[in-house]
């Protein structure tokens, strides 16, 4: 299966993704990102705000997932904002038609906190201010994902306790809380 977090830069995605990891067995984390940063030195392919917008992103993106599942078999975490309906419609049915079950959330969190979180990230320093110019078209992709996923808010709770509620909801056995 998949366990697919959605939701803007900021909302706690990949710490999520990494909690995932230690509570649910055989599970890995499918850092989708990694297709479009190869895909960018492909000669040919029109120039984009974003990799999603190539075709070949989301075809792969189904292709790599569908191998690494029927390679590795267990849970496959994808950590990824997808935030065009249309894109993730083509990706939710390329998953479906290759047999793959998915379980798709939206973390998400107020403003305030989302402003805070990506400005004090020491990680991710460097894409700060487009992190923050891209809260609006979140906002604006928010009604289709309440419809497509399961809204988790993380305003409040610890990343630990985020990826429980998932687990939970998507039906996984857990490991015992150490």
């Amino acid at each position: 299966m998949i366990i697919w977090l959605n939701g803007t830069f900021g909302a706690g995605k990949t710490t999520t993704a990494g909690e995932l990891v230690k509570i649910i067995p055989e599970t890995r984390i499918f850092d989708s990102e990694h297709v479009g940063f190869m895909l960018r030195h492909i000669q040919g392919l029109p120039e984009v705000r974003n990799f999603q917008q190539w075709p070949p992103w989301r075809g792969l993106v189904v292709q790599t997932a569908s191998h690494l599942l029927d390679y590795l078999g267990g849970v496959l975490v994808i950590p990824q904002t997808v935030l065009i309906e249309e894109y993730w419609a083509e990706i939710r049915l390329g998953l479906e038609k290759s047999g793959i079950p998915v379980h798709h959330f939206t973390l998400h969190t107020d403003q305030a906190t989302l402003t805070r979180r990506i400005e004090t990230d020491a990680v991710e320093t460097g894409a700060r201010q487009w992190r923050l110019d891209h809260l609006a078209d979140y906002r604006r992709a928010l009604p289709w994902l309440s419809r497509e996923a399961e809204v988790v808010d993380t305003t409040e709770i610890p990343p630990a306790r985020v990826a429980r509620i998932v687990a939970a909801s998507a039906g996984v056995r857990t490991a015992q809380a150490g």
